[in-house]
């Protein structure tokens, strides 16, 4: 693969404190890094994109690092080498990042990468938002996922499946690489990450592996349609149990079933969780300030809210409003 995001340099530097900073500022304080045997010299080059789902970042350096979560967005990382190979650990599991084996950390996980030495080794690193993993998997299965989803940690780039996706990250690259503005675009890009995610999903092992053989499920019976209906309709105003099984005109017993049968969650925490889903995207594309934004999608206690977000988020409505 030719050295990527040629346009898109961010620091290059013989002082790796350069590297480490910038290599935060691209993933949007998502992750902190750290040397593992001191700040060794030499060349240390950072390009990168960042966009609102996903960054990307191409790195070359001597330096061992630790990446680890801090706060901020749930995120999976896919690092794949360009050049060189690089020791990688991840939660007791070990594998060498080279043209032939990416890495695959899930949200939560600590990394570690020591690159050998003395040939500077060099890799891309994605950072994909967890939220699109998920809306992905809902699109295969016609459910979201009841837990995180967990990928295998070594990605066979070799095997057919594997070099799927990274022919789809290839692509990403070369359409950034372009200069066309049509691939500047935010929607462009989020298509492209989308095909990414449906890629690894389906290629990679994971937790959740055994729903996609099954397929997606079967359509949603009618009174479930008529609750979710009644939830769009109504999502700015006071939503009981009561409502949605009226909306539906069935038992709440049996519409409680319904939901966790066909979505994995009771009727009021897909309520909440498309609530706090809607509040997230106004948080960062509007101005509107948070009380005011989680009044108008029908929030009536800001404590009790602010709980409910961190604890979907793994930060509080704050500091995602800091970011836009």
């Amino acid at each position: 693969m030719p050295a990527p995001l040629r346009n898109f340099l961010i620091t290059k530097s013989s002082n790796p404190v350069d590297l480490l900073n910038a290599a935060t500022r691209l993933f949007g304080g998502s992750i902190s890094t750290s040397p593992l045997d001191g700040l060794c010299r030499g060349e240390h080059e950072l390009r990168g994109v960042a966009a609102r789902d996903f960054a990307v970042g191409y790195f070359a350096s001597p330096l061992d690092v630790r990446v680890s979560s801090a706060g901020g967005r749930s995120s999976y990382f896919v690092n794949i080498g360009v050049s060189g190979a690089i020791a990688a650990s991840c939660g007791g599991l070990h594998t060498t990042l080279d043209t032939a084996t990416a890495g695959v950390v899930n949200p939560g996980d600590t990394q570690e990468l020591r690159p050998a030495r003395p040939t500077p080794s060099r890799f891309l690193g994605l950072r994909i938002d967890a939220a699109l993993v998920d809306q992905e998997f809902t699109a295969l299965t016609g459910r979201p996922p009841v837990s995180t989803v967990r990928f295998d940690f070594a990605l066979d780039l070799v095997k057919p499946k594997g070099r799927a996706v990274l022919l789809l990250v290839r692509s990403l690259l070369e359409q950034l690489d372009s200069g066309d503005p049509l691939f500047q675009r935010a929607e462009l890009q989020r298509s492209q990450l989308r095909c990414i995610v449906t890629a690894l999903l389906l290629a990679q092992p994971h937790s959740h592996t055994g729903e996609l053989r099954d397929g997606p499920q079967p359509g949603h019976p009618r009174s479930l349609r008529a609750a979710l209906a009644f939830i769009e309709a109504h999502l700015t105003e006071h939503i009981t149990l009561g409502d949605l099984a009226t909306a539906a005109d069935c038992a709440p017993r049996t519409l409680s079933s319904a939901f966790r049968d066909r979505l994995g969650l009771s009727p009021m925490s897909y309520v909440r969780n498309l609530r706090l889903d809607r509040i997230r995207q106004d948080l960062l594309t509007t101005t509107d300030n948070v009380g005011t934004i989680a009044y108008r999608w029908g929030v009536s206690h800001l404590g009790r809210f602010a709980g409910d977000y961190h604890s979907r988020f793994n930060e509080l409505p704050s500091a995602t409003a800091a970011r836009r």
